[in-house]
């Protein structure tokens, strides 16, 4: 199953229906479905051939989701690159995918090393012109999305993600998030080349209103909920703390809001109690990666009025299986810290042009996502840290996460990232990197009394660095890379 026909369905069911809203213009279903399919066929007219890759490269605007859907509908695989990745950054993906043409706006066109039409010029004008083709028949296991990774250390890597991959992890937003359909609405304030275009799918195949922002802005988020009914989004942990502590929250109308889906790094539970406590039971976290696009584990809106579950990922999404393992890939007993891996098919088809990597991250027909965590008797996982993120002191293993969570407890503390540094006697010690709400302040001796109160003493931070912001990539996670650097 293309995408493009489930597109091309819901266009001929609810053509009047406002499928996207960018800048003030609003196009309808049959409008938009019609667009896509006319530059599809000017996409096959240039020479390309279905299975050949066109690289998105633009802010968020209408003409990234027509784009995309324009891919699929000339049997296209689909290559978004976040807007504001570095130009030596965008060239390796652009030669690694071998993407043969680059759709993208004209102040992100300039220096590009291939051709380009870009999407504000007559040029696109034109090319909408073009007959609109019937949506190419393909196979649920056709490319649809090359999925780049962050890449916070060494390459990105290309997650192949198939029509298939993004189908079912459509289903799974149904069957364990919220019932949608045209009665419903999403924002785009998260880039749309990584979770917000993932997640919005969900929503344009089931013929919701797709609300498109450039960027995120605290105000007109609040402004947008206010003013539209049923309005779901997905966040960051990073945005959404940034909403609950915007002047404009105390005095927020939440009333419309359905949910926000947040996930892609660790949020904490102090922060999660602030959401609740604005939002409502209106949160579902989701835990997943690009190479199983946000689809491994969940914690329902209804598991958040738990207080007990709230420092768990949830419970396996519908159709979803994982595992706990050692380093052999054995199952550990229930509440032992291990990798977590999963299986479904959600599961990325693999790596664009690294078999080795593939091989090894895909061994034994699990996918090995390098995040550590426990599993508890009812099923409920708890995520600990990235591998490569935890610290080992003395021989005993520390997990940064669970001392991140003490330390944002202090009212002081508006933001926290703890690392390991070498130590010749103990091999490594644990700093705090800390960032203070404006005018705030807090001495190390209390937040040594605060981790005493929580934490075993052999995890408390040997040393705490107060900086004026984390160095975070452009999805929001903190680049624990860049904070190691100096040691």
């Amino acid at each position: 199953m293309n995408l493009a026909a489930t597109l091309h369905a819901v266009a001929r069911a609810l053509p009047h229906a406002p499928a996207v809203t960018c800048a003030g213009r609003t196009t309808g279903y049959g409008a938009f479905a019609d667009r896509a399919a006319r530059l599809g066929t000017h996409l096959r007219q240039r020479g390309l051939a279905p299975g050949e890759r066109v690289a998105l490269f633009m802010e968020n605007r209408a003409e990234f989701l027509e784009s995309l859907f324009a891919c699929w509908f000339a049997g296209l695989a689909a290559v978004p690159i976040n807007a504001k990745l570095h130009p030596k950054e965008v060239a390796y993906i652009l030669g690694q995918s071998g993407a043969r043409l680059v759709l993208a706006s004209s102040s992100h066109a300039a220096g590009l090393k291939a051709p380009v039409l870009a999407v504000d010029t007559d040029d696109y004008a034109h090319a909408l012109r073009a007959d609109p083709m019937p949506p190419h028949p393909g196979a649920p296991d056709d490319l649809a999305w090359l999925f780049y990774t962050s890449g916070t250390t060494g390459r990105p890597k290309g997650a192949m993600l198939t029509h298939r991959n993004l189908l079912f992890a459509c289903h799974a937003y149904y069957a364990d998030i919220d019932f949608v359909d045209d009665r419903d609405a999403f924002l785009h304030a998260a880039p749309l080349s990584h979770g917000a275009g993932l997640y919005g799918l969900a929503h344009m195949l089931r013929g919701s209103h797709q609300l498109v922002h450039d960027g995120f802005e605290a105000a007109a988020i609040f402004a947008a909920i206010a003013a539209t009914p049923n309005l779901s989004f997905f966040a960051a942990p990073t945005m959404v703390t940034r909403l609950v502590n915007h002047p404009l929250a105390a005095g927020a109308d939440t009333r419309n809001l359905k949910c926000i889906a947040y996930g892609g790094a660790p949020m904490y539970l102090a922060d999660q109690q602030r959401a609740l406590a604005l939002f409502g039971p209106r949160l579902f976290q989701l835990f997943g990666l690009g190479e199983a696009p946000m689809t491994i584990t969940g914690l329902s809106k209804r598991a958040h009025l738990d207080p007990t579950l709230l420092p768990t990922a949830g419970l396996a999404r519908t159709g979803c299986a994982f595992r706990v393992v050692d380093a052999e890939d054995r199952d550990l007993p229930l509440g032992e810290v291990g990798e977590i891996i999963t299986r479904s098919d959600c599961v990325m088809a693999g790596y664009w042009g690294n078999p080795e990597a593939s091989a090894a991250t895909l061994r034994g027909g699990w996918l090995h996502t390098g995040d550590m965590g426990s599993v508890d008797a009812a099923g409920y996982l708890t995520i600990r840290d990235r591998a490569k993120d935890m610290i080992i002191s003395g021989g005993s293993n520390i997990y940064p996460r669970e001392i991140e969570e003490v330390l944002l407890r202090h009212p002081a503390v508006l933001e926290c990232s703890v690392i390991g540094q070498p130590q010749a006697d103990w091999g490594e010690e644990v700093v705090a990197c800390l960032v203070l709400h404006p005018g705030a302040t807090v001495s190390p001796t209390e937040l040594d009394a605060l981790c005493l109160d929580n934490i075993a003493r052999f995890k408390r931070p040997k040393q705490y660095r107060f900086l004026p912001s984390l160095p975070k990539n452009n999805y929001g996670k903190v680049l624990k890379t860049e904070l190691r650097a100096p040691h």
